[in-house]
C-alpha cells in the first residue's frame, strides 16, 4: 500500500491508527518512528492517533503526532497514573476507568495470551498485586485494538515497530494478534519504513 493510496482510505474522523512497538527501538530507527508520526498526522488531518504509552516505540512514534495535533493523541493505559510525567495526549483512558466485567468480550480475547491467560480472571476480579498487574498489561493492549462497550471504539488501523529477529512476541506480539482476530489491517516497519 502506498502512503497517497493510504490516505485516501483512512483520512476521516472515524479513523484510529493504532501507533505501537516495542520498548527495544534501534537508536537509527527512533527518529524514523518520529517521522512516521509526524507524516501520518499531516496526511491524516481528521484521524485519531491511539498509543498505549509505553516506553520505546510508543513513545518515539507519539512525539511526531504531538508535534503537529496534540489535541488527536488517545492514550489507552493500563492503570491511573501510568507513567504520567510522559504522557502529552489530550485523553487518557485508564483500565481502572472500564468495568472489566461488562467487558466480556475484551476478556476473552485477552485469554489469547497464553502466558498471562491464568492472571486474566485475577485481574478482573479485583486482584492487583505485583503478579495479577501483567494481566493489565495485556488487557490495555486488547483495549486498544477492540475498543469497548461502554464506548471506546475500535482501532481502524495500526502501524508497529516490531522486532524482526523475533517477531510477533511480548506484548507487541499480543496486539497484533488481537489485530488480526478483529481484521485490523497493519504495517510493520517493513512496509511503512518505505514511506519516509
Amino acid at each position: 500500500m502506498t502512503l497517497s493510496a493510504f490516505t485516501t482510505q483512512y483520512n476521516s474522523k472515524n479513523t484510529i491508527i493504532l501507533l505501537e512497538g516495542k520498548r527495544n527501538v534501534v537508536e537509527l530507527d527512533k527518529e524514523k518512528l518520529i517521522q512516521l508520526g509526524n507524516l501520518l498526522a499531516t496526511h491524516l488531518p481528521l484521524a485519531t492517533f491511539r498509543s498505549g504509552n509505553a516506553a520505546g516505540a510508543d513513545f518515539y512514534f507519539t512525539q511526531g503526532v504531538l508535534q503537529l495535533a496534540p489535541e488527536r493523541l488517545q492514550v489507552i493505559t493500563p492503570y491511573d497514573n501510568h507513567r504520567e510525567k510522559q504522557n502529552n495526549a489530550y485523553e487518557t483512558i485508564s483500565l481502572d476507568q472500564i468495568d472489566l466485567v461488562k467487558e466480556s468480550e475484551v476478556v476473552y480475547q485477552s485469554k489469547n495470551n497464553k502466558k498471562t491467560k491464568s492472571l486474566i480472571d485475577k485481574y478482573v476480579g479485583g486482584a492487583k498485586d505485583r503478579f495479577a498487574i501483567k494481566a493489565a498489561y495485556i488487557i490495555r493492549d486488547t483495549v486498544k485494538v477492540t475498543g469497548t462497550n461502554s464506548g471506546i471504539p475500535p482501532t481502524t488501523f495500526a502501524f508497529f515497530y516490531d522486532d524482526l529477529d523475533n517477531p510477533k512476541t511480548g506484548g507487541t506480539g499480543h496486539t497484533m494478534s488481537i489485530c488480526d482476530i478483529n481484521n485490523v489491517p497493519y504495517l510493520t516497519q517493513n512496509e511503512w519504513l518505505n514511506w519516509l
